[in-house]
């Protein structure tokens, strides 16, 4: 299938990375103070945000020529699940979230540059579990917010260090960074918060909170 046909051009250094990163993984798992137990339900839970993400990853409304692309709300589903059963949780699911994500695309310049524009970055989605600090009027909202400030924090970092050469001439790399990464991430989020908003999507992440 054309979705996987990558999988044969990834590199046994790759798979090297990503093997170790499932390690970062489990041993998170085990590290994570603010989780329960995983039941079944969270399991599945998990499977199925990662699942729905990815294929939502799928439906690109624009790409960006050095990476970034601006989708049919993808990370909403890993935010809904931070947002039920927190921080920790939601970390972890992102990190494996973001793992497929290298997978999709296969490429990267550095294996820092890596750790930042995928695991890293998709783990900082898991902050949307602090919502819950905030006004309940608000919902997920403040958790979207967190997630992707967490996420643009990663990608600017990643952009200053590897993809400075991509900076018009004159133009600071900082500027160039934070420029470039908020032409995706700002209307990224902005689609998240507009269909959380919607009441019937923001009573589902209240029953998921619930069914913990």
């Amino acid at each position: 299938m054309p979705m996987f046909s990558k999988f044969a051009e990834i590199s046994p250094v790759v798979w090297g990375i990503l093997g170790a990163l499932i390690t970062v993984g489990v041993v998170l798992f085990f590290l994570t103070r603010d989780s329960k137990k995983w039941s079944t339900r969270m399991l599945a839970n998990a499977a199925l945000v990662i699942a729905l993400s990815f294929i939502l990853s799928y439906i690109r409304l624009y790409k960006m020529p050095q990476g970034g692309s601006i989708t049919l709300a993808s990370m909403l589903p890993i935010f809904m699940f931070a947002y039920a059963y927190g921080v920790g949780p939601g970390m972890l699911v992102g990190m494996a979230y973001g793992v497929l994500q290298f997978i999709q695309d296969a490429y990267f310049v550095h294996p820092v540059e890596l750790l930042l524009d995928y695991p890293l970055a998709f783990a900082m989605l898991g902050l949307a579990g602090l919502a819950g600090r905030f006004s309940d009027k608000w919902g997920i909202i403040p958790g979207i917010v967190l997630g992707t400030l967490g996420r643009f924090v990663c990608a600017f970092l990643s952009g200053v260090i590897f993809f400075g050469m991509y900076a018009p001439e004159g133009q600071n790399v900082l500027v160039y960074s934070a420029v470039y990464n908020g032409l995706y991430l700002i209307p990224e989020a902005a689609i998240c918060i507009v269909l959380a908003m919607i009441p019937q999507i923001r009573q589902l992440a209240k029953r998921l909170a619930l069914s913990k």
